[in-house]
């Protein structure tokens, strides 16, 4: 999954694809290089972060949709977002996901839309919002509290008639930095709920944190390992801002499990 942040203010990327035909020559490098869903944002979830209107939002990312989605018609296309007009005119364009970093806890409705779409809905674990969420974040066990707030929330998804569901652990919404790495390090806990995990640690800080707080554009390889780490523990999806890394990365990793027995 290729990350495409259509904000002036995102914490890797923000500014560079405010631009239509910038984004456009954006996601055509990315598809080329590997990546097979496009995740589009226009509202940056960074730490700090300020909320943006939601005609604003739709502004950013509705006119890029409308122009990509029948030009590559290759990729699958996600809309990140936690607004409910938001999703529902990115899918009436044809995106596939809806990427709710909140996980139903700003907008319950969204899990209606997904049904009525028949579309896939991408449940992300998240303790705040992104304007205070990096502030003394605490959990009783990390793990236990993540498996519980992904069963409690999967039942109303299933209850909304939704049966098209991804999981993500959510690594830096709401989490220090060992908790980012105890997600990692027991992702494959999260396997008994028989869905497809997506994980998104792409230049994020934890590898800042862990690389003598290195800048966000020296992180790929941080990235890289760490994403691989995620491979071993059964991540299906990789949510980056680098495609070429990382679908590399997943050609080793695929190749050297082909031979396992």
């Amino acid at each position: 999954m290729g990350i495409i942040n259509a904000t002036p203010d995102s914490f890797s990327d923000g500014g560079r694809y405010t631009d239509v035909n910038r984004a456009m020559d954006r996601i055509h490098i990315m598809i080329k290089n590997g990546a097979e869903i496009i995740d589009v944002g226009g509202e940056s979830t960074r730490p700090g972060a300020d909320p943006v209107s939601e005609q604003e939002e739709i502004d950013r990312v509705i006119p890029l949709l409308e122009k990509a989605i029948p030009v590559f018609k290759k990729a699958d296309f996600s809309i990140d977002t936690t607004k409910y007009v938001v999703a529902k005119k990115a899918l009436e364009t044809g995106v596939k996901f809806v990427n709710d970093v909140s996980g139903l806890q700003k907008e319950p409705r969204l899990a209606d839309l997904c049904a009525e779409f028949d579309a896939i809905y991408i449940l992300m674990h998240s303790q705040g919002d992104p304007k205070t969420m990096q502030k003394n974040p605490e959990y009783q066990d990390v793990i236990r509290d993540v498996m519980s707030f992904f069963k409690k929330k999967l039942a109303e998804l299933k209850k909304g008639g939704v049966d098209k569901i991804i999981l993500d652990p959510g690594i830096g919404f709401g989490k220090t930095l060992q908790h980012n790495l105890k997600l990692i390090a027991h992702l494959d806990k999260f396997q008994k709920f028989g869905l497809p995990i997506l994980v998104g640690a792409s230049r994020k800080s934890m590898i800042g944190k862990i690389l003598n707080n290195r800048p966000a554009e020296d992180r790929i390889t941080g990235t890289v390992a760490l994403h691989y780490h995620a491979l071993t523990k059964g991540a299906k999806i990789l949510r980056v801002h680098d495609v070429k890394e990382a679908s590399d990365s997943i050609r080793i990793f695929n190749a050297v499990q082909s031979q396992q027995f």
